[in-house]
């Protein structure tokens, strides 16, 4: 069967496209990993739904409302306005996200504590569900991040137990949060107590009160655990959720919170709400608690004021006797006394001015400005510039908790507030002047009607002095009075701009996890997809040959046959298991040899060269049984062992190497002292003998042309087991001499590049008349799709023995055995 070098396809010598059958086969083939895959992937998903807690989610409904509060009468005009439903939906949203409101709902609740009991899998929070309550000692230090075993031993008795490893724990003082390290007992530790005596201990300091209303088990046991305190807040901070409810109604916000205990989830989402509430009407009460603070420092001087003149009038009626005094007097002091009242009025005004004018250049807080209406000031324009600057302020303060202070919106906010006290300061000098010119113009009609006493008696004169000066400070105290039962009046009727329109509750479900179908799916699918990569990966960086179809799409050198996988003691197969599928393949290669044969139409002896790309690929099995297969046929025959560097073929026969080709190619010995006649019929040897320095330059020497021209003479067949092609030159040293040559390929073990080198010197003419047999032959791991020399009907078989080939030691790694393991499933 010659073989025209042309017809080579270069652009076959690699896979050209994505084996996508190579890979179906692959995963048919590992079908048991797969499922073995899946099994174990819903395996684990069952642990992890019977293992882990339910989790679930309860939610409440609030509501912003936009409530214009005004101040201390109806006819003032100042209102402490937020900026807006708006403005206020984001600042409240701000508000429940803020550590400092969550501190205040877990500080409320003492969410820092845990009522434990030992559960299947984990210790489980039981809540409200203990049969007892521990009331904390804040002064003092609780270990936190151990559960404390509480053993119930009567309905008024437990004992506290616990186990420490080491000596040393950190505790935490809930009053102030301060943390510490303390020295608890290490081992075991019992002590027993009575319901409500006082527990002072290293590590738990409190009173625990049995419920008189609980069942309790005698030796039931308990736990306490306390929790880092900002580590909790910290958590229901990222936990909380709150968003409005609906596009149509965004001032309604709804408040979301999941967790593995639904009571603890609605009491705080209902702590939120009501501190939120609380807070919140504590901001809209600051201006008028603010002013009610103002007007009570005024009142107490006044009310000085009113007791000292009163004290300085009963002191003068006592001294001097009662007089009348005319109507004209009557009527002169009647308008000193309104002139009076006005100018108090007017300095009060004054007076609270000079100390806003004061408060505003020193101080950063503008929170605690009074209303300007607790004096009387009407001025529209002052009255809107602290309103803006109390809403400005507020807005800083809570900005103060969300953003850092390096932030750019307090860089915004500080310039508004600048801008508007600057206003505030303009507006204050002008109202200021036009208070002092309607001082000097009271200030003179007081004096002309004064003036008008001055004819009086010196008694009456002192008397109508000291009525005027009461008068003044009695209208000045009905004044501050008023003012403050209106500002009392409005704090008391405010109500909270937060109302809870749905308070959480637990009404059943709520349930939201553990999602177990969708466990069970994503194991289904994780169980199924990472085999499937893994294949994928493994069978793209696959570089071994496993199949005829891979041969074929790799190099157009034909396949002369199949050799199958048969475990034997030894290499010699053919003569001793003559009805083995194996022996039957070495039948039909020797079969396909012939029309080789016949086609060069030679009348002398035929030569076989068998060689292989590396050692391990089954070349001197090959070589000893197609011999073998010769030899019985009646054909005269012998195997020559020319792999000179690694000689192997001697072992089989029970020959030794001592002697061989190399001591007659050094003409050492005679041919027929190196040859041996074996035990099969018709078979002769000639092993290679001692290693050689120089095995090519014995090769290339005329002994061995005239060696193969006598064999030729006196032989039917000539087997030639060569060295490697793909290690050595040796093998191309004795093309020259084959009329056919057999290259092996050993399945899952030939290298995908080695064709390449073959297919070179195939394509160059260095090697004529070659043909592959694959060996190492699996049926149900075959790629056989579309192979048509007809091989393939059931070598499921093949050998085991046959040497180690050019590696001095090839003992399998673990490594490899586990890759011929994954191979073999």
């Amino acid at each position: 069967m010659e073989h025209n070098n042309e017809e080579f396809d270069h652009g076959e010598l690699g896979r050209v496209s994505f084996d996508f059958r190579g890979y179906l086969f692959k995963i048919l083939n590992l079908w048991k990993l797969v499922l073995l895959s899946i099994g174990t992937a819903l395996l684990i998903a069952y642990f992890i739904n019977v293992r882990k807690q339910n989790v679930y989610k309860l939610d409440s409904l609030i509501s912003v409302e936009n409530d214009q509060n005004p101040f201390f009468t109806a006819n003032t005009s100042i209102s402490f306005n937020w900026g807006g439903v708006s403005g206020k939906v984001g600042k409240i949203i701000t508000a429940i996200k803020t550590r400092t409101h969550n501190e205040k709902v877990v500080d409320s609740l003492q969410f820092y504590m845990n009522y434990l009991v030992e559960g299947k899998y984990r210790k489980v929070d039981i809540y409200k569900k203990a049969p007892f309550d521990f009331e904390i000692d804040k002064t003092k230090l609780q270990i936190i991040g151990y559960p404390i075993g509480i053993r119930m031993l009567s309905n008024n008795e437990f004992e506290v137990f616990t186990e420490f490893e080491n000596a040393k724990r950190s505790a935490q003082k809930y009053q102030d949060k301060s943390i510490e390290s303390v020295t608890v007992p290490v081992g075991v530790f019992t002590k027993k107590y009575r319901s409500g005596e006082l527990v002072e201990l290293p590590f738990l300091n409190g009173h625990l009160n049995l419920k008189t209303d609980s069942n309790i088990k005698v030796g039931s046991e308990f736990f306490i655990q306390f929790l880092n305190f900002d580590a909790v807040v910290n958590n229901y901070k990222k936990s909380i959720i709150i968003s409005p409810h609906s596009k149509s109604a965004p001032s309604v916000l709804q408040l979301q919170l999941a967790g593995t205990n639904k009571s603890k989830i609605v009491d705080f989402l209902n702590a939120t709400s009501r501190i939120l509430t609380e807070s919140e009407l504590e901001k809209k009460n600051l201006y008028a608690t603010n002013t009610i603070k103002f007007i009570d420092s005024s009142l107490a001087a006044v009310n000085e004021k009113l007791k000292d003149f009163t004290d300085e009038m009963n002191e003068f009626r006592k001294k001097n006797q009662v007089f009348d005094v005319t109507d004209e007097i009557t009527q002169i002091s009647t308008q000193l006394r309104g002139y009076d009242t006005r100018k108090e009025e007017e300095e009060l005004k004054l007076n609270y001015l000079d100390n806003l004018e004061t408060y505003l250049n020193t101080k950063t807080d503008y929170t605690e400005i009074a209303a300007p209406t607790s004096v009387g000031i009407q001025e529209s324009n002052i009255l809107r510039s602290v309103s803006n600057i109390l809403t400005l302020a507020a807005e800083r303060q809570n900005l103060e908790y969300t953003t850092k202070e390096s932030s750019g919106l307090f860089k915004e906010l500080d310039k508004q507030i600048d801008s508007e006290k600057n206003v505030l300061l303009e507006l204050i000098k002008s109202t200021k002047k036009t208070i002092g010119t309607q001082l000097l113009s009271l200030n003179r009609n007081i004096a002309n009607l004064e003036a008008k006493l001055n004819d009086l008696p010196e008694d009456q004169q002192q008397f109508l002095k000291i009525q005027r000066k009461l008068d003044i400070s009695q209208a000045a105290y009905d004044i501050y009075t008023a003012k403050r039962s209106e500002a009392a009046i409005v704090k008391a009727a405010n109500i909270s701009d937060i109302l809870v329109i749905d308070e959480a509750k637990d009404i059943g479900g709520g349930k939201i996890g553990p999602n177990k179908s969708l466990n069970y799916m994503m194991a289904l699918m994780m169980g199924f997809f990472i085999p499937m990569l893994l294949i994928f990966i493994v069978f793209l960086l696959d570089n071994t040959i496993h199949g005829s179809d891979e041969v074929e799409q790799l190099s157009k050198i034909p396949i002369l046959g199949l050799i199958g996988k048969y475990r034997y003691k030894n290499n010699l197969i053919v003569f001793e298991k003559p009805k083995s599928a194996v022996s039957e393949s070495f039948r039909a290669i020797r079969s396909s040899l012939q029309f080789i044969y016949k086609k060069q139409g030679k009348t002398e002896g035929r030569t076989l060269m068998i060689t292989s790309s590396v050692s391990g690929e089954g070349k001197t099995f090959c070589s000893i049984n197609i011999a073998t297969v010769y030899a019985l046929s009646g054909k005269k025959t012998i195997l020559l062992g020319l792999d000179l560097r690694k000689p192997k073929i001697f072992g089989d026969f029970n020959i030794q190497n001592d002697l061989g080709v190399v001591n007659y190619l050094i003409d050492e010995h005679t041919f027929d002292e190196v040859k041996y006649s074996t035990h099969i019929e018709n078979l002769d040897i000639v092993p290679s003998g001692p290693v050689p320095p120089n095995p090519s330059e014995l090769l290339m020497s005329d002994n061995m042309r005239d060696l193969m021209a006598n064999l030729r003479r006196d032989y039917d067949m000539i087997v030639l087991d060569t060295p490697p092609l793909g290690l050595v030159t040796d093998a191309l040293e004795l093309t020259q001499y084959a009329d056919a040559t057999i290259f092996m390929i050993r399945l899952d073990y030939t290298k995908k590049g080695m064709l390449s080198l073959i297919n070179a010197k195939y394509r160059t003419g260095e090697v004529k008349n070659i043909s592959f047999v694959l060996n190492f032959y699996k049926h149900k791991t075959n790629h056989n799709y579309g192979y048509g020399y007809g091989y393939g009907y059931g070598y499921g078989y093949g050998y085991g023995v046959y040497g180690n080939a050019y590696h001095e030691k090839d003992k399998k790694s673990i490594l490899k055995r586990i890759k011929n393991l994954y191979n073999r499933v």
